[in-house]
């Protein structure tokens, strides 16, 4: 059975990038016969605003789309420091304290997410108090071969993890990255195809790869373009981008933006890129 998924951050209220997102999922699911689920990805601090879920749940109602919830990040602590320890163990992870500041300036390579850690901390003596943890992509490559995924819109990918350098697995800050989380998550989960944006294609070759040194299921990818306002960036909670519940409150009809979402006919200044 075919499962995808729905998973955001109740760090802001969703808006209409959100909504296209969780209709391509949803879409997809309802077509092959399979299930859409909705996980909430609440690890982010102080910045996670539990309250939020309940207007997610209200507004993906709204839209007339039908999901079943599974445990949210919270709750799954412990699978994220079990895997961490892991990786630690096999001495794939490394302590590091530089800041970005301390990474923009060290850096020559630029990657598809912008400047690519230069491995200051690789090999050092460093106290792992406060520290973030790093994946050691050039060993673990080397452990585990040739990998490759699949997009079901860009064919079969070479699994390139080097592209983004030494990514932060356990951040300073918060139990695990969105690259260990979300990887985990998506396992425990069932989920046999990732539906995303196009803005997370690069992520997918880290999560390959830590999907091998896990021992994880490989699901499907399927990395699908995103809403842009006027000015060709992504629709974004910082931004200000009008959310879905404003529209709800003030009458609007959910299932109507559903399928003119569906068919792409979108509000004034938004378009598909």
């Amino acid at each position: 059975m075919e499962i995808t998924r729905f998973a955001p951050s109740p760090n802001g209220s969703l808006h209409l990038g959100h909504a296209y997102a969780a209709i391509v999922a949803h879409d997809i699911a309802m077509a092959r016969g399979g299930q859409f689920i909705v996980r909430l990805e609440d690890i982010d601090g102080a910045r996670s605003r539990p309250e939020l879920a309940t207007e997610f749940a209200e507004d993906l109602a709204w839209l007339g789309l039908e999901w079943k919830a599974v445990p949210a990040q919270s709750t799954r602590l412990a699978s994220y420091a079990d895997a961490a320890e892991r990786l630690r163990v096999d001495g794939l992870l490394y302590p590091c304290t530089c800041t970005r500041a301390d990474i923009a300036a060290a850096a020559t390579v630029h990657g598809p997410e912008g400047p690519v850690y230069p491995g200051t901390c690789r090999g050092r003596s460093v106290d792992p108090t406060g520290a973030a943890w790093r994946l050691d992509v050039a060993k673990a490559m080397e452990l585990a071969g040739p990998l490759s995924w699949e997009d079901e819109l860009a064919s079969i990918q070479r699994a390139r993890p080097d592209l983004l350098g030494d990514v932060v697995l356990v951040r300073k800050d918060a139990p695990a990255s969105y690259h260990l989380a979300a990887t985990l998550d998506d396992a425990a989960d069932g989920v046999t195809l990732v539906t995303r944006g196009r803005d997370l294609f690069s992520a997918t070759h880290v999560h390959r790869l830590l999907q091998h040194l896990l021992g994880l299921p490989v699901p499907r990818w399927h990395h699908h373009p995103l809403l842009l306002d006027e000015s060709g960036e992504k629709l974004a909670k910082r931004r200000g981008s009008p959310s879905l519940a404003d529209r709800r409150k003030t009458g609007e009809d959910g299932a109507a933006l559903a399928q003119a979402l569906r068919e792409q006919r979108f509000p004034a200044g938004i378009s598909l890129g």
